[in-house]
This record gives C-alpha cells, structure tokens and sequence, in this order.
C-alpha cells in the first residue's frame, strides 16, 4: 500500500508541475501580446522568422535552443525585433543520469546602416578572466573602468576601435552591468537577463541609445554613411 502511494504521490507531483509550467507559459504569452500591443508592435507566440540562423555567437551556445514571444514593428522610428531565447546545457552524472540546465534572456534584435565585423561586447567575470589566460585575449581601450567592467573580443581589432570610441565606453558604463552587446553584418542584438513584459521598455530603449552612439565613422568607413 505505502508504495502505491508513493507513486501516486510522483504522479501528483508531476501533474502540478506540468500544469504550473503551462500556467506560466500561458501568462507570459498573455503579457507579452498586451505589452506589443500597448506598444504598437505585433505578436507572435512562436518565431516565425528564423531568429536563430542569424550568426550572434549566443545563438551557438549550449546543446539545444530556442526562440520564441516575439515583438516585431517599429518602435519610436526603429525598427526591431524582441524575443524570449533560451538554450540549455545537457550533463551526465556518474551514474548515466543526464539533466538540462537553462540559461533564460531576453533580446531585441535592430538593423545597423554598415558592414560590421564579429564584435562581442560583455561583462567581465572569473570564467572570461580564465578564457583570457588560456589563449582568447579581451581587446583592451583607453578606459581602464571600461576594461575592468567589459570584455570587447572581435577577429577585427580596427574595428572594435572605431565603433567602441570613449563616447560609447562612457555610455555603457552608465547602462551598467544589465547588458551585452552583439554585432554582425548590419545587425545588433542587445542581451539582458529574461525580463517580465512590463519590464522591457528599457532593454528596446538600450538598443536605440546604442545606435544613437555608434560613431559616425562607422558609417563612414563601413557603410554608406549615418542612417536619417
């Protein structure tokens, strides 16, 4: 009797937590449609558009990924994309048990008017000092509390210099630590930490603060020249 309790007690516990993970899937589903609404863009619960096939080294990570809640349109006159990604990291313990761990953001994805190179920039931890020491050397600038802070790591160190110039440090010094940036070809992807939905204004606003702050030399030297 006591073991078949037992097991109707893991099939409770199973249920529940299936429906608590629908439950909460729904709800943010529900929240991101009102939040693109309220704020003009459209909606849509899965991606539709291939997010993933765009070559930002975060869409490389793990053993498995996925993109979805996704905002599009044009926001106070730019142009973007916010989604939910996730990827996970698939281990096995000594006894053959394999287990996911997730790792949640939320990104918002706008066009830049220039051919850009590779170009990560991200915060500075024990693992990217580790990386550092192994072989993968950070681009180091002008700033030292931006070098302390970021790690800059692109394959074109010419350009990572024109387009991080002390106008762009100091400004995301001031963003703070909630942000990493990608770019490549004419696109950047601005990465925080998975959001609430009424909480993703400041990440669509931190994309457009970062092209108002690309240096006209980029579009000079890459490109055809500022956007309008």
């Amino acid at each position: 009797m006591t073991g078949v309790l037992f097991f109707i007690g893991i099939g409770v516990v199973v249920i529940v937590a299936a429906y608590l993970s629908y439950y909460m899937r729904k709800k943010r589903r529900d929240e991101t449609a009102a939040m693109a609404k309220q704020l003009g863009l459209t909606y849509t619960p899965v991606d539709m558009e291939g997010l993933l096939a765009y070559p930002f080294q975060l869409f490389e990570r793990g053993d498995g990924r996925g993109c979805e809640n996704v905002m599009a349109g044009t926001w106070q006159g730019l142009p973007l994309r916010e989604f939910d990604y996730w990827y996970y990291e698939e281990s096995t313990d000594s006894e053959g048990h394999t287990s996911k761990t997730y790792y949640r953001f939320s990104c918002v994805l706008a066009g830049i008017a220039a051919n850009c190179s590779a170009l990560t920039v991200g915060h500075e931890n024990v693992l990217t000092k580790l990386a550092t020491h192994i072989g993968f050397p950070d681009i180091d600038f002008e700033l030292d509390d931006f070098n302390r802070a970021f790690r800059v790591k692109s394959p074109d160190r010419k350009f990572a210099n024109d387009l991080i110039d002390q106008r762009m440090m100091r400004w995301m010094l001031q963003a703070g630590d909630q942000f990493s940036y990608e770019v490549v070809a004419n696109e950047v992807l601005v990465i925080s930490k998975r959001r609430k939905p009424a909480e993703l204004v400041p990440l669509l606003g931190t994309v457009k603060e970062f092209l108002d702050h690309v240096p006209r030399v980029v579009y000079e030297l890459y490109g055809s020249g500022a956007p309008q």
